[in-house]
Parts: C-alpha cells; sequence; structure tokens
C-alpha cells in the first residue's frame, strides 16, 4: 500500500480550491512551491487541510471523481466549499499533518460549523443591531466583545477585549485582525457568528451559543423561531 499526504488548498479565487496528493518526504516542498508560484496561473494558494493515508493515488482519484462536475478542465482546480473537502479529507484513517494545532476531530467539527453557519445565515435571520460575549477566562482575565449584525454580516467591533492564538491554520478573518496587547484595533467583518467568535477567542466555538442579545439570550434563539 503507498502511503503519501492528501492535501486542499484555497486559492485567491473564492470559491475555487486545488485538491491534490505529495509524497510524505515532498510534503513540504510542495506547499512551499504552491504557495509561492500558484497553479496554472492561479495564485495565492494556501494550505487549509493535509493528512497522511495508505493507498492515497487511490483515495485522491475518488476525490477527484466525487467532484467531477466541480473540475476546471485538466486541472486539480474544483469550484467547491473547501469545508466540504476538509469534511471528507478528516473522515480517512490517517495523520492529520495540517493543521499540526488540532485535532482530526477538531477539524472535522470546525469545517461542519463553518459549512453549517454559511447556510443558516441564510435560513435564519438575526436581527440587525449589537450583540454582546463577556467571559472570565483563567489566566486571561474578561473577554468582552461586541458583535454588530448589519446587511447579514457579523462585524467584531474595534475595542473588543480578545484571546491570543496559537493555533497553526485560522479563518482569514482572525489571521488578518489587528489585535495589540488583547484589544481589537479595527472592525472585523465576518460571514457568520462563528467566525466572529474565532476573532475574539482564537479558537473553533458556536457562535450560535455565544453572543448575546440585550436580553441575555444566545442568538440562537433566531434560529428556533
Amino acid at each position: 500500500m503507498a502511503r503519501g499526504i492528501l492535501y486542499c488548498m484555497t486559492t485567491i479565487v473564492p470559491g475555487l480550491v486545488k485538491i491534490g496528493k505529495t509524497g510524505i518526504d515532498n510534503y513540504e516542498k510542495r506547499m512551499y512551491s504552491l504557495e509561492r508560484n500558484g497553479y496554472v496561473n492561479v495564485v495565492g494558494l494556501k494550505r487549509r487541510f493535509a493528512i497522511e493515508v495508505d493507498d492515497y493515488d487511490e483515495k485522491e482519484a475518488l476525490l477527484h471523481e466525487i467532484f467531477s462536475k466541480s473540475n476546471i478542465e485538466n486541472t486539480e482546480l474544483f469550484a467547491i466549499d473547501v469545508e466540504l473537502v476538509v469534511q471528507l479529507l478528516s473522515s480517512f484513517e490517517g495523520r492529520q499533518v495540517y493543521p499540526e494545532s488540532l485535532t482530526k476531530e477538531e477539524s472535522f467539527d470546525t469545517a461542519t460549523d463553518e459549512r453549517t453557519n454559511a447556510n443558516s445565515v441564510n435560513k435564519y435571520r438575526v436581527p440587525q443591531g449589537e450583540y454582546h460575549f463577556n467571559e472570565k477566562v483563567k489566566g486571561f482575565g474578561l473577554v468582552s466583545a461586541s458583535m454588530v449584525v448589519k446587511d447579514k454580516k457579523f462585524i467584531v467591533k474595534q475595542g473588543s477585549r480578545c484571546l491570543p492564538c496559537d493555533k497553526d491554520w485560522m479563518p482569514e478573518a482572525r489571521k488578518n485582525a489587528s489585535i495589540k496587547d488583547g484589544i481589537l484595533q479595527k472592525d472585523v467583518i465576518c460571514n457568520s457568528p462563528s467566525t466572529a467568535g474565532w476573532v475574539v477567542l482564537g479558537h473553533a466555538n458556536n457562535g450560535w451559543k455565544m453572543w448575546k442579545n440585550a436580553d441575555g439570550e444566545y442568538i440562537d434563539v433566531y434560529r428556533e423561531k
């Protein structure tokens, strides 16, 4: 059984994902090349998930077959939700290579939350307005944040107090957030309440059961109506 690494990467084009394979010893070199040089004239590639598995040739072929209707002809690029790819890859038996700071279960749960939240935003309308999160965290102190919902966007407000993050993967919203001494310096626009939660907490979360309205209710109440 040939053992190797399956991976998926996002690109500069939203919704365009590269799904590929590489040898175990060649993984870092392959990532370095793709992230710096791009792939078939597409740039901005960033690793999202990688796993070491048996029969990696056959498993890659299976993935390409599953997503064949979304394939860009003669490439390893697919017009598909990267979180769906992560869900499938993290379901394989094997050793997760990237992100190193998350378990396979956490990677699967994070991908599931992102897909669920994206669908829920369209199905359940959170009223426009301001929502809050306040909680004491051992070893850090009070985490206090505000989120404004406007035009189906979830905006974490400047001045929110945020936890540090030591993950090797995080949503772009958290990665690009300007945080100094634990304080958010600029508003951050997010597509879901859980991504807004990532900005504040620095880890995967269920934003629907994190943010509260003025009556102290979780915004999950708007999904139950």
